[in-house]
């Protein structure tokens, strides 16, 4: 008997180093590419994610070089630009016929959830500009006494305003000085309200309001 042999397959070739740099380099350069249209189109935070995966894919290719001129300042404005994008997404916006026109900017306390109170900013065709708490649906509303005092701090800083409640009985609480407030917060990232509500006694309500944009809040309408 003769015996038949088999002969192994040859192992797949291995690229030379100068190849193998070669297609980093080309890897890398393509990448490059996307990195800088990117930031052509001041897409920062679409940008950092890349430029940091070139540095960590292909260190010491002339790509990794180019992005890490940039890329500290890159990330920074990502981070920059995040902060801005979530603060902005506290504030909703709205124009509506209620009784007459009515537009508002309304945010929540923090943290948010089903005993948030809201913070709005409202211009009436009928009632004119109001700025003024509002309880959750079920709520008692607040404790405010004729004209009361609630202790307010603007980034910390600590003030007093006089606020009232509506004769109509809705769970609300009305700063009497609302353009003062609102010219007063527009300056302000964090405000800070002490007030004493039905339900759950002194608390303090705090408000991120770094992202408003007075752009959105349409002025008061036309009678």
């Amino acid at each position: 008997m003769t015996g038949c042999s088999q002969q192994a397959p040859a192992p797949p070739a291995v690229p030379s180093a100068s190849a193998q740099a070669a297609a980093n380099d080309a890897a890398a350069a393509k990448e490059l590419k996307l990195y800088q249209d990117m930031l052509d189109k001041h897409a920062e935070n679409l940008a950092a994610p890349v430029g940091q995966d070139i540095v960590a894919k292909y260190p010491g290719t002339p790509a990794a070089a180019e992005v890490q001129k940039t890329l500290a300042q890159v990330e920074a404005t990502a981070k920059t630009k995040a902060e801005h994008d979530r603060l902005a997404a506290l504030w909703y916006y709205q124009t509506a016929n209620v009784d007459g026109n009515q537009s508002t900017a309304s945010t929540y306390s923090e943290p948010r959830g089903a005993d948030s109170v809201r913070l709005v900013l409202r211009r009436h065709v009928k009632w004119g500009e109001s700025a003024y708490l509002f309880a959750p649906d079920g709520s008692k509303g607040f404790v405010c006494k004729d004209l009361c005092n609630v202790t307010t701090r603007f980034d910390g800083k600590r003030e007093s305003w006089k606020a009232y409640l509506p004769k109509t009985g809705e769970p609300a609480m009305f700063i009497k000085n609302d353009k003062g407030f609102i010219a007063a917060m527009q300056k302000a990232k964090v405000v800070a309200m002490d007030v004493t509500t039905r339900d759950h006694g002194k608390q303090t309500l705090k408000f991120e309001v770094g992202g408003f944009d007075p752009s959105k809040f349409a002025p008061m309408p036309k009678k």
